[in-house]
Order: C-alpha cells, then structure tokens, then sequence
C-alpha cells in the first residue's frame, strides 16, 4: 500500500511538468500560476472546514513572507521557466536543487548542519548545473529559443522556495500543514494574479482560453493532481514513512518527466545534458541519505 502510493505520487509529480507545459501554451505563465493556487486554495479550504482544522496563526508577518516566497516567487518564476525551457531539463533542475538549497539555507538560519559529505553535494550540483547550461545555448540561425533564461528561471524559483520551506518550518510546527497550505496558496495565488496583471496585462479573454483544451487538461492536472492528492499522499508517507524515504521521489519524478518530454513534447536530451542531469542527481543522492547521527527531518514539497 505504501509503495503503491508512493509511485503514484512520484508519477503525478513527474506528470504535473507536461501539465504545466500544455496549461502555459496559449495563456501567460505567471496568470496560470496564479489561477492554479487561487483554486487549489479553494480545496484546501474546504478541506480545513469539513475537518474542522483551526486557520488562526499567531504568526501573520512569517506567514506573508513565507507564501511569498514558497508560493509566488517559486511558482512565478518556474511557471515562466517551464514555458521557455523543456519540461525535463525544468523537471531535473528543480527537484535536484531542492535538497541542496534547503541544506545551505537551512544552514544560514541554524536548521541544518553542513558536513564534508553535503559540501561534495554542493560541488556536484553546481557541476551538473554547469553542464547542463553550457550545452544549452539554443540555435539562433534556425530560430530556437535558448532555453537558458527559461532554466535560470527554474533555478531562481528553486531558490525562493528552498528559502521560504526554511521560513515555513515554524509554521508547520504551530498549525496543522492543511491550514499552512491553505493560507499559503491563497496569498500566492492572490499576490501572482496581481503580479500577472502587472507585467503581463489584464486581458479577461485569458479565462476563456484558460478553459479550453490542453490549458484546461493542464490546469486540472496541477490542481487535482499536483496540489490535492499529491500534497496528500506526501503528507500520509511522511508520517508513514519519514522524510527521508518520502522525499526519494526526488529520484523517480525527474526520470518520469523526461521521459513524457521526450515521448509527446518530442524533447531532446543530449550526451552532456545526460551527463549533468546524473551529476545533479547524485548531488542530491549525497544530500538525501540520512546522517547516522540526525534525525530525520521534514521538508515541504515544491511540486
């Protein structure tokens, strides 16, 4: 049972980066983002109601900060980076980065510990990122976009919300995690719907094509799927199985979105790309592998 349903949260996360994909095709990135949590808020609301799980915080300045950067610096920047990047490479950057970045930023606030073996996992990330944006440069003769503005984008993300998990902690320690999510996706819906509307215009024919065909597949993927039961069955195996085990899917969602770029977006994935992606996981391998003497730890999900 549990490793059924730690497969089926790894192949949903894995999934949710072809979803975004289709949902930012024909509508602005940062307005889907938006209009993504705005919804998924919604849910989580209902949810807290029906269970009858307190929403009151006593600590409204951490929770602004932290929805800001978990949710509307992550997904602001990632949505616009998966638009412009391949969904696989996007996939990679992300879900390796996570462990690292909450490890040294972990570090700055004192929630983490950096030993010999995480700095050689540092090492390794920012080999592997190296490659992967070294062999990257695009083909301005034949008119392809770069994708490396759209996986920086990815990276800054990446930062933003391995930062703000760090700020959330505290938050998870006083509230139910159902009510953190709620209040976390409704203020980084809200505030990317405004960003939106800022840098991106207020068009209302976006609604429409919000909910047509492959935005509307995909928007209903990142909800349903993404938000709702894979945010679900995390926060079941944490308790079930800690952090650490929880968190391989870091290891399964990468290779799941690879493999659905290259099969139906026709994303290619060259030898050193191949190569930096490996080293990026292994960084993360470094990372994830428990220390004998440190409790597990719990981490937030990004997906």
């Amino acid at each position: 049972m549990r490793l059924a349903a730690f497969l089926a949260m790894a192949a949903v996360w894995g999934l949710t980066w072809i979803a975004a994909k289709w949902a930012t095709g024909t509508v602005p990135p940062v307005f889907v983002a938006g209009i993504r949590l705005v919804i998924a808020a919604g849910f989580f609301l209902a949810w807290c109601l029906g269970r009858g799980v307190p929403l009151r915080t006593g600590q409204a300045g951490r929770m602004l900060a932290a929805s800001l950067l978990v949710n509307t610096g992550c997904y602001g920047f990632l949505f616009w980076g998966v638009a412009h990047a391949p969904t696989g490479l996007a996939a990679i950057v992300n879900l390796s980065l996570i462990p690292v970045l909450s490890m040294l930023i972990g570090a700055l606030h004192g929630e983490e510990r950096i030993t010999a073996r995480r700095l050689a996992a540092v090492a390794l990330g920012g080999v592997g990122l190296v490659l992967l944006f070294a062999f990257r440069p695009g083909d301005a003769a034949a008119g392809t976009e770069s994708p490396v503005l759209g996986l920086a984008s990815v990276v800054v993300g990446t930062v933003s919300y391995a930062w703000g998990a760090i700020v959330s902690k505290p938050l998870v320690r006083e509230m139910p995690p159902v009510a953190v999510a709620f209040w976390q996706t409704l203020i980084g819906g809200l505030s990317l719907l405004a960003v939106s509307a800022a840098i991106e215009g207020v068009d209302p024919a976006r609604l429409a094509d919000l909910f047509r065909g492959e935005a509307l597949a995909g928007l209903a993927f990142l909800v349903l799927g993404g938000s709702l039961v894979g945010f679900s069955v995390y926060l079941w195996l944490l308790r079930e199985w800690g952090a650490f085990r929880a968190g391989l899917y870091a290891f399964v969602s990468p290779v799941i979105a690879v493999a659905v770029g290259v099969l139906f977006l026709r994303e290619s994935i060259g030898l050193w790309e191949g190569v930096g992606m490996a080293v990026m996981l292994g960084s993360t391998a470094l990372v994830v592998r428990p220390d004998a003497a440190q409790p597990d730890r719990t981490r937030i999900s990004a997906s």
